[in-house]
């Protein structure tokens, strides 16, 4: 790999192999990682206009962070890809330092750039529920009408990804009170079924023309074969529209909305984290801060100055 040495890239091989084995990583996060910490490592070949290999990277100081992370901002990222970037090249030095026995301090101290973290934008309760009754209602066919409605159903209901619903197959059907969901990274987690999920689901295969058969998807677009996700997005799109609602209201939507609305009710963090499969309980923390935000916009509109 030009930029540095064979055994860099090695190395780098290596952790991605790590990575994908040992923590589950998916293959988009895996390709990120290696784009940012290949670009790193071509920094410091250029930077200090030598060969790269593993023992120089012993060596990163301090300074060489500040130069890397300056130059990345002087060409246009934004500080939360920086913020991505670094804490891959963190990952990348942690594990090479524990490999090879050296001190990675200097890198490991290097701190991330600030930044605004965007808050997810859930829906009212009312407007969930009317965005799933809308979507029951527009296709011209019934049985895809009941698709789509079971398909927001279970985002909403219970607080899957697209791909995760579009990922059920026949063989998942009658849906369990309980369900095993296997996630990012193939991580797997117990996702409860409110009876609500169940009977939009039960109401699709039973208009559904095509087989319930096992290993097949459980969704099925207008030819039979597998749902394209972005048929359930024109769907939500169509509904929003004619419900008025704001443009943030997408598939994604939906499963925040579920988190939200079950943080507002009194649930704990902790087994919300674990609902939604979020690897960290930080990701899943910064539904507080939209839990504040509306408390804060209640209060405003309770208490507007004059």
């Amino acid at each position: 790999m030009a930029g540095y040495s064979e055994g860099a890239a090695e190395a780098l091989a290596f952790w991605l192999d790590h990575m994908r084995a040992l923590d589950g990583a998916s293959e988009n996060t895996l390709k990120a990682y290696r784009t940012d910490v290949a670009g790193f490592l071509r920094f410091l070949h250029l930077h200090h206009g030598d060969s790269l290999g593993v023992a120089r990277l012993a060596q990163v100081s301090q300074s060489d962070m500040r130069a890397w992370m300056a130059q990345e901002r002087g060409r246009g990222l934004s500080a939360r890809s920086l913020a991505r970037a670094l804490s891959s090249v963190k990952s990348f030095i942690r594990w090479l330092a524990d490999r090879e026995g050296f001190d990675a301090t200097h890198v490991l101290a290097a701190r991330a750039p600030k930044f605004q973290r965007k808050l997810p934008r859930p829906l009212a309760p009312d407007a969930a529920a009317a965005m799933i009754e809308q979507v029951d209602t527009q296709a011209m066919e019934p049985w895809i009408a009941a698709r789509d409605a079971a398909v927001v159903t279970l985002l909403y209901g219970c607080g899957l990804r697209i791909s995760e619903a579009l990922g059920l197959t026949g063989d998942q059907f009658p849906l369990p009170e309980v369900m095993r969901i296997r996630g990012k990274g193939d991580k797997e987690r117990i996702v409860p079924v409110l009876p609500a999920a169940r009977a939009a689901v039960a109401e699709y295969i039973r208009l559904c023309p095509y087989p319930t058969e096992p290993g097949l998807p459980l969704f099925r677009g207008k030819r039979g074969g597998a749902l394209n996700p972005r048929m359930i997005s024109r769907a939500m799109e169509q509904a929003r529209m004619a419900l008025g609602l704001p443009s943030s209201a997408t598939p994604h939507a939906m499963r925040h909305s579920f988190a939200t609305h079950l943080l507002a009710a009194g649930g704990d963090l902790r087994a919300i984290q674990e609902l939604l499969g979020h690897a960290s309980l930080a990701t899943t923390q910064i539904y507080t801060a939209v839990d504040q935000a509306r408390l804060m916009e209640i209060y405003r509109d309770a208490h507007p100055r004059a």
